[in-house]
C-alpha cells in the first residue's frame, strides 16, 4: 500500500473522530471543535466507517489545479521572455508581454517562472555579502576609538560619554575615559593621554566621522581649530607600544 497525503486539516480530523469513535469525546464537543456541525460530523463518521481513515481526505489533493496554465502557454511565454525581455523585472515582463505579445501572465506567476529558469532573482537572493576586515596581525599596528553616550552611573550623575581605545589586533581595551560629551576636543585630551601612557600606533580608526568635521564653513574655530588642536598633540614617535 502506498502512501496517502494529506492535508493537516485531515489529520486533525481524523484525531479528533478517533475520540469519539472510542468514546472519549462527544460529538457535539468534536463539531465545536472541528468548526463543524453535528450533522457534518456524523457524514465523516459514516465516510470512515464505510472507507477507513483515508476516505476524508479532501477530494483535490494531489489533482492539478484548475487555474493552472497548460505547460505549453508556460515554455511559449518563456521563450519569448529569454529573446526579448531576458534583463527585465517580471513586472515589467508582463506587462510587455501583454502589450506585445498579446500574452496574459499575472507577475507573481511570471516571476516564479522566471527565477526557475534562471532569469530571477529573489532580493535575498541578490544581497551582496562582503567579507569580514581580517584583524591586524600586531598589537598597536590599528587602535580602533569609539564613544557611547550613557547613562553610566544611573541616577547618581548626569549621563555622559564613554570613549574607549581598542587595540584591533588583540582586542585589548587600551583605555577608557568618561567625558560630558562625545566631540572632537575630547577625544583629542583623551588622546595626548593615550600617547603618554602607550606611544603612537601606526593608525588609529574611528566610524565616527562627523566629530572631526564642521558642518559649517564659517563656523568659530572650525577647520582651522581642529587642525592646530590634532598638531598640538605630541606624537612621541619614538616609545615603545606595549
Amino acid at each position: 500500500m502506498g502512501l496517502i497525503a494529506m492535508s493537516e486539516r485531515d489529520l486533525q480530523r481524523i484525531e479528533v473522530l478517533s475520540k469519539v469513535i472510542d468514546g472519549r469525546m462527544t460529538m457535539v464537543s468534536a463539531a465545536h471543535v472541528l468548526g463543524l456541525s453535528t450533522r457534518q460530523v456524523r457524514r465523516l463518521l459514516d465516510r470512515i466507517s464505510a472507507g477507513g481513515a483515508a476516505s476524508i481526505r479532501h477530494k483535490a489533493i494531489g489533482r492539478p489545479s484548475n487555474n493552472r496554465i497548460c505547460d505549453g502557454v508556460r515554455d511559449y511565454a518563456m521563450a519569448i521572455v529569454r529573446e526579448r525581455y531576458a534583463d527585465f523585472g517580471p513586472t515589467l515582463a508582463a506587462e510587455k508581454l501583454a502589450e506585445l505579445d498579446g500574452l496574459t501572465v499575472s507577475r507573481e506567476t511570471l516571476r516564479q517562472w522566471m527565477a526557475d529558469a534562471g532569469l530571477w532573482l529573489s532580493r535575498k537572493q541578490r544581497r551582496t555579502f562582503h567579507q569580514p576586515r581580517l584583524r591586524r596581525e600586531a598589537c598597536g599596528e590599528l587602535v580602533q576609538i569609539d564613544g557611547s553616550e550613557h547613562p553610566w552611573f544611573e541616577d547618581r550623575g548626569d549621563p555622559c560619554s564613554l570613549l574607549v581605545f581598542i587595540d584591533d589586533a588583540t582586542g585589548k581595551l587600551m583605555q577608557l575615559r568618561f567625558v560630558r560629551s562625545e566631540s572632537a576636543f575630547t577625544y583629542f585630551e583623551a588622546l595626548q593621554l593615550y600617547l603618554k601612557a602607550h606611544g603612537a600606533p601606526v593608525a588609529f580608526y574611528s566610524d565616527k566621522h562627523s566629530v572631526f568635521r564642521v558642518a559649517k564653513k564659517d563656523a568659530k574655530g572650525g577647520q582651522c581649530a581642529l587642525r592646530k588642536s590634532w598638531t598640538l598633540i605630541p606624537l612621541n614617535p619614538g616609545r615603545r607600544f606595549h
